[in-house]
């Protein structure tokens, strides 16, 4: 963060786009103490937004705009526990005590998938959070949020490596459902680059996969409520 300001500060960052993830891992501990899903695919992207916001406004001021994209995934109501709301106890440091490493009966079951699913409607409400904040603020930043769909990416390997899903699964999702990953990354690029965005909007397929869609609001609003905003920025 302190040398992305330094080596910016004259110009600002237009565009944010925090898209690192892993998926379906160990139920594993950073050494910060956090689950190894959670600090990947949501409080490192916290943390880099805050260490970013300078530039963000910097960008603003020079050209008008600026943008924070996340990356969720249709995995944020479904998977693990099914549609489960964001609980605190996965964003505190409880990393190798929530759910270990078993798979349930389905696919997508068990503590490995729960842990994703957090992860992933941590990314939405983090967007809900951040544009009603800068709302309030006054900022003209905007909080975007997309995802992929089934798409066909490494992401898919790393998971099978680390025992997540097996290699027959994965190879019939990614050979016979999956869109490919170039396809994958259209909603997230109509969240970087579509001019005349809202903050809040959300992109991706409706179905498995599909073209970017801009996502019904009223749903993705009331999964990821206010209550859910509020303890995710204060937890």
């Amino acid at each position: 963060g302190k040398a992305l300001n330094k080596e910016l500060a004259g110009v600002g960052l237009d565009v944010l786009c925090n898209n690192a993830g892993i998926m379906g891992t160990k139920d594993e501990a950073t050494k910060d103490g956090c689950d190894t899903q959670m600090q990947t695919n949501h409080l490192s992207h916290f943390l880099l937004t805050a260490e970013s916001w300078p530039l963000l406004e910097k960008a603003v001021t020079l050209r008008g705009e600026a943008r924070v994209v996340n990356h969720s995934s249709g995995a944020r109501n479904r998977g693990g526990d099914g549609k489960k709301p964001l609980d605190e106890k996965y964003l505190q440091k409880n990393g190798g005590n929530l759910g270990g490493d078993d798979s349930g009966w389905a696919p997508f079951s068990g503590g490995r998938w729960t842990r994703y699913q957090q992860t992933k409607l941590a990314n939405l409400v983090f967007t809900y959070a951040l544009r009603d904040r800068a709302a309030a603020a006054g900022s003209k930043v905007k909080a975007l949020v997309a995802h992929p769909g089934l798409s066909s990416t490494n992401l898919q390997v790393t998971t099978t490596q680390d025992g997540g899903m097996s290699n027959g699964l994965s190879n019939r999702l990614m050979g016979w459902m999956a869109q490919s990953g170039e396809d994958g990354t259209c909603p997230l690029l109509t969240c970087v680059c579509v001019p005349d965005l809202k903050s809040g909007d959300f992109y991706g397929p409706k179905g498995l996969t599909g073209r970017a869609e801009l996502m019904p609001a009223a749903p993705e609003e009331a999964f990821a409520d206010e209550k859910s905003r509020k303890m995710l920025w204060e937890v």
